[in-house]
């Protein structure tokens, strides 16, 4: 087992009206080695705040998370976070943006350039290893910050609606893109996402959490395996959106006034 989480719990002051919001209340899972793990759930069910506790950036108030059996107190080099934005120095090309976290942490120059290389090379970078993000797209952009965190080479790569900020083309190739770099570099994925459809598409399983506190609702299986999946059988394969639509309507169901059998999108 890599990761396991046991009765977590989260409370958070407002910062404006000081009131005490529970975000999390009894999640219990765990997490395999090399799995891709989705979470979905209505806005504001706590999806971020889990993804946050497991790299280290948010305390429980209840409960723990255990990483190769050692629980999670702070931030470590074993969890790499990928943001919804970017965060890319302006200032950097794209190879000194993805090696900023060797820098930091101090990795001989000749390790840095080894693995600098590699990762430009496994993300399709290499051609743009040179130029500054003002010269990117925005799906380029996303690669680069993804390559910086991998650059690192955590066992767990923590994601945040990665992929919000792109457009719809984009995001359909990145997807296909990190569903290519989990089978070749063979890590631990969890990707948080609004997008059922996405959560289908990549994650080995998918947590379907309640509205807020978020407790899990359910944990559902994908059955094809992540190396044959492209969109193309996505949209053709009765099981794949079947499935679909079985978890959008246990997300629905957590909504207000919107009805489980409400068959619109």
């Amino acid at each position: 087992m890599l990761i396991s989480v046991d009765d977590l719990g989260v409370i958070y002051r407002d910062l404006h009206s000081g009131d005490a919001i529970q975000a999390l209340a009894g999640v219990s899972l765990d997490v395999q080695e090399q799995e891709f793990l989705s979470v979905v759930g209505p806005s504001g069910c706590g999806k971020s705040t889990l993804l946050r506790a497991i790299a280290g950036l948010v305390r429980p108030t209840r409960g723990r998370i255990l990483v190769k059996g050692a629980e999670v107190v702070g931030p470590g080099a074993n969890r790499g976070m990928v943001f919804q934005d970017y965060a890319l120095l302006p200032w950097k090309t794209v190879r000194q943006n993805i090696e900023v976290g060797l820098r930091f942490r101090r990795t001989p120059a000749p390790e840095r350039t080894r693995r600098v290389g590699r990762i430009l090379e496994v993300v399709g970078l290499r051609a743009f290893a040179e130029k500054y993000p003002h010269q990117l797209s925005g799906g380029m952009k996303q690669r680069v910050a993804v390559a910086r965190v991998l650059a690192n080479e955590p066992e767990v790569m923590l994601m945040d609606e990665p992929f919000a900020a792109v457009d719809a083309q984009t995001r359909l190739t990145l997807q296909e893109e990190l569903l290519r770099l989990g089978n070749v570099l063979a890590f631990t994925m969890i990707l948080v996402t609004h997008s059922v459809e996405e959560a289908v598409f990549l994650g080995d399983r998918v947590v379907v959490l309640t509205r807020n506190p978020g407790r899990i609702l359910r944990i559902v299986e994908v059955p094809v395996p992540r190396c044959e999946r492209t969109w193309q059988r996505f949209t053709s394969d009765a099981t794949l959106t079947q499935l679909r639509d079985e978890v959008l309507a246990m997300v629905r169901s957590q909504v207000d006034d919107i009805p489980a059998d409400d068959g619109s999108a």
